[in-house]
């Protein structure tokens, strides 16, 4: 086996070791409570899986998208979707943003912490009148002397209430469309910024998800990401690095809604024989694993074009729309096989039912990601 396959076969093996001993066995408790405990994301740091992705000089494994898929892969894995959804908006969908475009002063002082755990991380670019089509954000940034002024409000942001770090989206030039946007980092406590109601939702419950205030908010003008005007950009950047991790975690609930749900009928009885022998739900099961199969690979070429640097804008829309599809037709079949027990609150299957249908509409919609495809037949 070539170095980087048994570099990702262990660093798999760790993960979903962790992943099974310290997340699966809490998902209620965290369920219950409405967030991941920030400790969590502490010892996910300590034990390297904080920045797969990141140089090495700030504490990260220096590893390409295929690392992105390997962790939502095992994340999805845990059976709470509100948990692996957490890690990988820190991981692989807000830092980002500081890693493309960050300068060195700004990267010496924020990434070491997010690596590290010690420093929770969002993105902040969907509105209330704004969600994939971006270019529509309201929110202004005027430039005072050496400081920016933000004004506006930004809705549906996960990590929004625990994060200490956010990175927002503000349109610096208004009627400049895609090109009057920037990105900015907010740090928490900053003036004029505050965080609005916290969002009880169908599913991902423990996922912190919130609204952003920003009022007369004052950053210095250091926190300015990248270059005026060039924020669209960064955010299209990046949605391909969001959507690879959106459909492989799909993949991985999929495929674990599957083996919970070979136990349950493998060892259910109705009409004096386990459900297992009943022909339909074999073959319902098989086709399943096969389609579930069919969306990992296809996650697997897109991430493997990305780390190639390859133009992978169509590959990873069909993935992020196949995979998030499968994921609901998946769940849908698993929970039905379960009977009345898989629609008792609390059971696995019954939280991976309600996690599973947001994942058709986060990280850019299945219409808007098939628009996409469309445009590249």
């Amino acid at each position: 086996m070539d170095d980087i396959a048994d570099t990702q076969r262990l660093l798999r093996e760790s993960i979903r070791r962790y992943v099974e001993k310290e997340v699966t066995p809490k998902a209620a408790a965290w369920e219950a409570q409405g967030y991941v405990p920030r400790e969590v994301l502490r010892e996910m740091g300590r034990l390297g899986f904080l920045g797969l992705r990141y140089a090495e000089e700030y504490g990260g494994g220096a590893m390409d998208a295929r690392a992105t898929a390997l962790l939502a892969e095992e994340l999805g894995r845990s059976t709470c979707g509100g948990f692996a959804i957490t890690v990988l908006v820190h991981t692989d969908m807000a830092s980002p943003h500081l890693v493309y475009a960050g300068s060195p002063a700004q990267l010496r002082k924020h990434l070491p912490g997010i690596v590290s755990g010690e420093r929770i991380a969002a993105v902040a670019v969907t509105e209330p009148d704004a969600g994939s089509d971006v270019k529509s954000i309201r929110t202004s940034a005027r430039r005072e002397g050496a400081e920016w002024v933000l004004n506006g409000a930004k809705m549906f942001i996960t990590n929004g209430a625990l994060a200490d770090l956010y990175f927002v989206a503000a349109r610096t030039e208004p009627g400049a469309g895609s090109k009057g946007i920037s990105m900015f980092i907010v740090e928490k406590g900053a003036p004029g910024f505050s965080v609005g109601r916290t969002l009880e939702k169908m599913g991902w419950r423990s996922s912190d998800t919130a609204e952003l205030v920003f009022d007369d908010c004052r950053v210095p003008a250091e926190n300015l990401l990248g270059e005026e005007g060039r924020g669209f950009y960064a955010i299209m950047r990046n949605f391909q690095n969001e959507r690879i991790a959106i459909a492989s975690m799909a993949m991985g609930e999929a495929a674990k809604a599957i083996e919970l749900t070979l136990e349950y009928v493998k060892t259910r009885k109705a009409f004096g024989a386990p459900l297992w022998y009943k022909q339909t739900i074999r073959q319902r099961l098989s086709m399943l694993a096969a389609k579930v199969e069919a969306g990992r690979q296809l996650v697997y070429h897109a991430a493997s074009l990305d780390a190639a640097g390859r133009d992978c804008v169509k590959e990873v829309s069909m993935a992020k729309a196949f995979c998030a599809e499968l994921l609901n037709d998946v769940v849908y079949d698993c929970l039905q096989f379960h009977g009345g027990f898989g629609y008792i609150r609390d059971s696995a299957i019954e939280r991976m039912y309600r996690d599973a249908r947001v994942q058709s509409i986060g990280g850019g919609a299945t219409e808007v990601m098939l628009e996409e495809v469309a445009k590249r037949l």
